[in-house]
C-alpha cells in the first residue's frame, strides 16, 4: 500500500469506464459536481457512452447517503472514499490563467483547490483529455490519462509473422509430408517462444514452410493456401489469417494491420466458406458519433441513417461478388443470403442486447472501441458462435482513445495465450501499389 492520495476525476474517464471508481485503491475520489452535470447529457442514448452514464449514476444511487457530500462515502473493503463537494471549490490561479466559465475549468479549479488546501497529500487530476492534461500542466497541478485499462507493450502490432531461422530440414519435410504435423516436442528448440495458435515460418539451410502451433493437438503443423470464396492469399499473413478463421475451434479471431492488407476481406471471404457451421454471418462496425449525437439525429430511417457508415463493408462484400459470374451460383447464393438476413450488415449499436448463437460475427474497425465495449460484444457470444474483431490502431476515431487504451489492443492483451484465441498482424499491402505507398510514407 503506498501514500494515500486524492483523486479528481473528469467526465470522460467515467464515460470510458463506468466501473473506474473501484480502479483506485485505497486513494479517495473527488467527483466534481459539475461532472454530474455532464454526466446527465449523455444519459439517453444507445451508444456506449450512453450505457456508462447511467450505470454509473445508478451506483452512485447505490452508495448515496448525506455522507457523500460531508465525510465522503466509502468505495468498499480496501477503497478509499468518494467525495461531491456541493460548496463552491474555486481556485483564483485557475480564474486568471483561464478566465472563460466552462466545464474543464471548473474541475481544474477542484483539483488546484485541493493541491492547495492539502499540501502534504498528492492530489492527481485524471482525465483522458489531452487539452485539459496540457492546461493542468501549465499551471503545474499534477495530472495523469486513466491508465487502469492501457497495454504497455504494443510493439506486438509493429513487427510481422515471426520467422525461426537454421531449423533441422528433417523436421521440416515431416511437416510436409503429413497434414497433422509434428508434435510440439520435437520443436524443442521453440516451443518455450510460441503461443497457442501463433503462426510463424520454420527455415533450414534449404526449405522453408508456413506453419501454426495447434494447441488442441498440440502439433506444429503446415498452413496450407487455400481459396476462400473466389479470395486467395496473396502472401504468408493472409495464409495465416485464413488458417486461424477457418478453424471452428477457435471462438475468438483478432485482425489488425494498416489499411489494404486484406483483414475485413479474409474475414468476409471466411466467413462465407463455412456457411455450413454457422446459421448467420453477421458484419457489423461501431459508428463514430459526431458532436456527441448519436445516429437519432440524422434524417431518414435506421437503415437509411447508418448506410453511408456501413459502406466499406459493402464494398468488401462486392468485391467478393465480382469474383463470379453473374449467372454463378455462388453469386446468387449470397444474394439469396442478403435477402433471407443470413447475411446481415449493420450498426454495432444495434447488436447491444442480443444474444448471437451459432454466428459468424465480425466486427470491424474495433480500434474505435473501448475495453468495456470489446467486452460487452464478446459476452453477447452463445453456442457456436465465432467472434472476429478487425482494426487498424493507427486510425483511431475516437477522441479518447490511443494505440494504447482501445479496446482491441486490450482484448489481444488479456486474451494472449489462450487456446481457443488467435492474433494475425497483417502488414503487407494488398489493396495497390498506391495504396501500400502511402500508407507507408504519409
Amino acid at each position: 500500500m503506498g501514500i494515500k492520495k486524492n483523486f479528481v476525476l473528469d467526465t470522460n474517464v467515467i464515460l470510458h469506464d463506468y466501473a473506474c471508481l473501484k480502479k483506485f485503491q485505497e486513494n479517495d475520489i473527488y467527483l466534481p459536481l459539475v461532472t454530474l452535470e455532464e454526466l446527465d447529457k449523455f444519459k439517453k442514448g444507445n451508444e456506449q457512452i450512453n450505457y456508462n452514464a447511467r450505470e454509473f449514476v445508478r451506483f452512485l444511487d447505490k452508495i448515496t447517503d448525506d455522507s457523500l457530500f460531508t465525510n465522503g462515502a466509502s468505495l468498499g473493503d480496501g477503497l478509499g472514499r468518494l467525495f461531491v463537494p456541493t460548496h463552491q471549490m474555486q481556485s483564483e490561479r485557475v480564474k486568471s490563467a483561464f478566465p472563460e466559465h466552462k466545464p474543464d475549468n471548473e474541475i481544474l479549479g477542484v483539483a488546484d483547490f485541493l493541491v492547495t488546501k492539502y499540501p502534504d497529500m498528492r492530489t492527481v487530476l485524471v482525465t483522458k483529455d489531452v487539452n485539459l492534461r496540457m492546461k493542468s500542466r501549465s499551471l503545474g497541478i499534477p495530472v495523469e490519462d486513466y491508465i487502469s485499462d492501457k497495454v504497455e507493450n504494443v510493439t506486438l502490432f509493429e513487427k510481422a509473422n515471426e520467422v525461426f531461422e537454421n531449423m533441422n530440414s528433417e523436421l521440416i519435410d515431416r511437416i510436409y509430408s503429413t497434414r497433422e504435423g509434428v508434435e510440439i516436442a520435437d520443436c524443442s528448440e521453440i516451443s518455450d517462444k510460441i503461443t497457442p495458435n501463433e503462426c510463424f515460418i520454420m527455415k533450414s539451410h534449404k526449405s522453408s514452410v508456413l506453419v501454426r502451433y495447434d494447441p488442441f493437438n498440440h502439433s506444429i503443423r503446415r498452413v496450407l493456401k487455400s481459396k476462400n470464396y473466389g479470395i486467395e492469399p496473396r502472401n504468408a499473413e493472409q495464409s495465416f489469417a485464413f488458417e486461424v478463421l477457418n478453424d471452428p475451434e477457435v471462438k475468438l479471431v483478432a485482425l489488425t494491420g494498416k489499411a489494404g492488407t486484406g483483414k475485413t476481406l479474409i474475414a468476409l471471404a471466411s466467413s462465407l466458406g463455412q456457411l455450413n457451421l454457422y446459421r448467420q454471418i453477421l458484419l457489423a462496425r461501431p459508428l463514430v458519433s459526431l458532436s456527441n449525437k448519436d445516429i437519432g439525429f440524422l434524417p431518414g430511417s435506421a437503415q437509411e441513417k447508418v448506410a453511408p457508415y456501413m459502406q466499406p463493408l459493402f464494398d468488401n462484400l462486392n468485391v467478393i461478388k465480382h469474383q463470379f459470374a453473374p449467372t454463378s451460383t455462388e453469386l446468387k447464393r449470397i444474394e439469396d443470403l442478403q435477402k433471407s438476413e443470413q447475411l446481415v450488415i449493420e450498426a454495432l449499436a444495434f447488436i447491444r442486447g442480443r444474444s448471437l448463437s451459432e454466428t459468424f460475427c465480425i466486427i470491424d474497425e474495433a480500434q474505435n472501441l473501448t475495453p468495456h465495449e470489446v467486452k460487452t460484444i464478446i459476452t453477447r457470444a452463445g453456442e457456436g458462435t465465432k467472434m472476429v474483431f478487425t482494426g487498424d490502431i493507427q486510425q483511431i476515431d475516437q477522441p479518447y482513445l490511443d494505440s494504447q487504451s482501445n479496446g482491441l489492443v486490450y482484448m489481444i492483451d488479456k486474451m494472449r495465450g489462450q487456446n481457443i484465441f488467435a492474433h494475425i498482424n497483417l502488414q503487407k499491402g494488398e489493396r495497390s501499389q498506391l495504396s501500400e505507398l502511402a500508407s507507408n510514407l504519409l
